[in-house]
């Protein structure tokens, strides 16, 4: 394990050094396992991977939100340890969710704007084909769909238009603003390109610094899943998922279960889509072969 760990924001604390954390979480793990082995054998993560990328790491103690406190396993140094048992459980609870969201064919919004998380957010979400926010949260993106889609359109019809050579009459000076437009458009909505109506759920990172998402989505009742840490609400979130938010090994662990649900909901819903697309088939040959012996047999009577 590594010498330090980064807490918080800013705070390194040792960790290998620390042998009476570590011993502490450790006997916890083994007197869990003990009693719940049976759990560990269906969860999507465990205990050691969550340990070893510090996701038990929470805030300093006089940042907490006390709403966090079943979450909370102990306080060590001013700082807040969350139980990781728990965060195994949620996340697990929170993947069956958003693989049956994936598996009836809606999408899911990532939203990350913090430093940490733009890179692996934006790489996880690429790779179970979901829109993803990694730049700035444009205000109303939810609540005013609608203007965000004309903004997506207006993109698009910037492409087609140079496409087609109509900007080429243009001055350079014209077809410099266009593109710096376009390069605007791209890096804000880029990501959402795909996305023609409201997602059927949002996952959120940091549920403080992404809390006017969260409004938005409460506002039009769509669910969502939150990395939760320490000094946030749980409250505000449907799903939420007590972790460690500004580690990026801390995100990209809790992104890997996640996304590798999504993934599975994906594949289920293609399997039966061509199960079900092979039945129709069968039945149309069956309907087709019945017809035709009703009109040989309809031809030999004449």
């Amino acid at each position: 394990m590594r010498a330090t760990q980064l807490i918080g924001a800013h705070v390194a604390v040792p960790v290998a050094t620390d042998h009476g954390l570590h011993s502490d979480l450790c006997r916890m793990h083994r007197n869990f396992q003990e009693s719940k082995q049976s759990l560990f054998k269906m969860s999507r993560t465990n205990f050691e991977t969550l340990l070893e990328a510090g996701c038990h790491f929470g805030h300093l103690k006089r940042k907490w939100n006390p709403a966090m406190a079943p979450y909370i396993f102990m306080e060590r140094n001013g700082i807040h340890i969350i139980d990781l048992h728990k965060t195994v459980a949620k996340i697990d609870e929170a993947c069956e969710a958003l693989k049956e969201i994936a598996k009836s064919g809606r999408r899911i919004l990532f939203v990350a704007t913090k430093k940490q998380a733009k890179l692996v957010v934006g790489e996880k979400a690429s790779s179970v084909n979901m829109p993803y926010v990694t730049e700035r949260w444009p205000g109303g993106m939810l609540t005013n769909f609608p203007t965000i889609r004309k903004a997506v359109k207006k993109m698009t019809n910037i492409d087609k238009l140079t496409a087609d050579g109509t900007y080429s009459n243009l001055s350079k000076r014209e077809i410099l603003q266009i593109s710096r437009q376009r390069a605007k458009l791209e890096k804000n909505l880029g990501s959402i390109a795909d996305l023609t109506r409201l997602p059927a759920a949002l996952f959120v990172v940091d549920v403080c610094k992404e809390h006017i998402a969260v409004k938005e989505a409460i506002r039009l009742g769509i669910p969502v899943f939150g990395i939760v840490d320490t000094n946030a609400d749980p409250n505000l979130v449907d799903f939420a998922i007590p972790a460690n938010d500004d580690a990026t090994a801390s995100i990209e662990v809790v992104l890997d279960a996640v996304c590798g649900a999504i993934a599975e909901g994906l594949q289920e819903r293609k399997v039966e889509k061509a199960a079900s697309d092979e039945k129709n088939e069968d039945e149309s040959k069956g309907r087709r072969s019945r017809q035709a012996r009703t009109e040989k047999s309809e031809e030999a009577q004449a």
